[in-house]
């Protein structure tokens, strides 16, 4: 514990944010619109710290021909300002491709060209974000008695700083998840890797099998990628479904999606909370856009026509062991229904098993024993997304991600991020405006770091 020096403070910043992608890249749009808007004294002051040296978002899938499944509207701002100049539609007009998009009558951009507004969006940003900079250590700052603020320890390099915040807000993400005993390996991949992993075997002897294990919208897309990109590979997709279920885009099942529903699923009883994930998780979980169903539906039905089957299913099934061999993966797949094992010698196994949120607390040392949880071992969030603590923590700490069980199905989604940074924002705000203690605000030049 860090208690406040007079004569050794660093500089103090309203707020911190751990990781840099999509949401605190909003977070930080957030802050640069409400400071145009007021003087010096009423800014907020932040700076975010990020662990990869650029900015970067799902690269490893970003497929040539994948789009996104949200609407553009849904971008970083136009929910909660709908005339931002970080707007998606700002970015196609200084691209220059405005009247194009509008002629292509589609609401869901490429996904590689979204991240190319993401990137454009973070640019306008930078001089508020270190990249390179991970985050080693979180330690409570206590003042007449009270953690008042955190410091902030990030390391790059050998070179150490210290930043101190009034408050956090962690946006670190999600991280993939692979089975029980799964190690990812040059040959045993997570889609996240894949074209990072398909250029690794470019110029290589030509791949002949892979196996994709997955029913999701990720696994369809790189069974359709592989297929394609390897002409003369089988590609074999095992699932334990009979196929790959349709997503629900609905108008009505979307309003699962709707800033709206957040205040409803936040205040409704626990067993309302399981069943509207049970009745709505078909809109995210485990679903793939119809239009991709169909396309691999037909190339499997025209190669059974042609007698070329390359494209394969093995449905109602499961991998039960990968065994890495020199050249190969040696992978047995089991019926679900009677039980014969099948095995299949394989160039590469790509796992499609999605992802967990990062440990929201793993971070915070001493600060995270002060965070509350519910009678399952869950964060307790209050409904401006700030986490529950004890009465001697001041400091406020915000969560981006890791709140489905308080906030509902959006919580790691892009869908409601224009509206979460704005209600984070305006939280911060005005408890900062009637903190109790009457300690003048410090006013903060944002380059200013604290070399250990």
């Amino acid at each position: 514990m860090s208690p406040a020096s007079p004569d050794d403070v660093p500089p103090v910043h309203d707020l911190i944010g751990i990781g840099f992608g999509p949401s605190n890249v909003a977070m930080a749009i957030a802050l640069t619109e409400r400071n145009s808007r007021v003087g010096r004294q009423q800014a907020v002051t932040a700076h975010f710290f990020e662990r990869q040296p650029r900015f970067g978002w799902h690269r490893g899938m970003l497929i040539d021909d994948a789009t996104m499944q949200v609407s553009f509207l849904k971008d970083l701002v136009t929910l909660r300002n709908p005339s931002s100049e970080f707007s998606f539609l700002c970015y196609l007009q200084s691209e220059g491709r405005l009247v194009d998009f509008v002629n292509g009558k589609s609401l869901f951009p490429l996904r590689v060209e979204f991240h190319d507004y993401f990137e454009w969006a973070a640019a306008k940003v930078d001089d508020m974000v270190s990249y390179g900079h991970e985050v080693i250590a979180v330690r409570p700052v206590v003042l007449d008695g009270v953690v008042e603020y955190v410091d902030v320890t990030s390391r790059s390099g050998s070179e150490v700083v210290v930043h101190r915040a009034r408050n956090l807000v962690i946006g670190t993400g999600l991280r993939p998840q692979m089975p029980d005993g799964v190690e990812r390996t040059d040959r045993v991949w997570h889609t996240s890797d894949l074209l990072a992993r398909v250029e690794g075997i470019e110029g290589a002897e030509p791949p002949s099998r892979f196996v994709v294990v997955g029913a999701g919208q990720s696994a369809a897309e790189n069974v359709a990628y592989l297929h394609r990109r390897f002409p003369d590979a089988e590609v074999c997709a095992v699932f334990s479904r009979y196929g790959y279920s349709p997503a629900d885009d609905s108008g009505f099942a979307n309003r699962i999606f709707d800033p709206d529903a957040v205040d409803e699923y936040f205040t409704a009883p626990d067993e309302t909370k399981r069943k509207l994930m049970g009745y709505h998780g078909n809109t995210n979980y485990a679903v793939v856009d119809i239009d991709l169903i169909d396309d691999l539906y037909r190339t499997a039905y025209q190669e059974k026509v042609l007698g070329t089957e390359r494209l394969r299913f093995l449905n109602v099934s499961r991998v039960v062991d990968a065994v890495e061999t020199p050249d190969r993966v040696r992978t047995t797949v089991e019926s679900l229904v009677t039980g014969e094992r099948t095995t299949l010698d394989a160039d590469v196994v790509v796992y499609a098993t999605g992802y967990l949120p990062a440990d929201a607390l793993g971070l915070l040392g001493e600060v995270g024993e002060r965070c509350r949880l519910d009678a399952q071992g869950r964060v307790r969030v209050e409904r401006d997304y700030r986490v529950a603590t004890d009465p001697g923590m001041r400091c406020g700490v915000y969560l981006q991600g890791g709140t489905e069980h308080t906030h509902g199905i959006t919580s790691s989604l892009l869908s409601n991020t224009a509206i979460r940074v704005g209600e984070i924002l305006d939280s911060i705000v005005e408890r900062g405006q009637n903190d109790a203690s009457g300690r003048p605000r410090d006013v903060v030049d944002d380059e200013i770091s604290t070399p250990l």
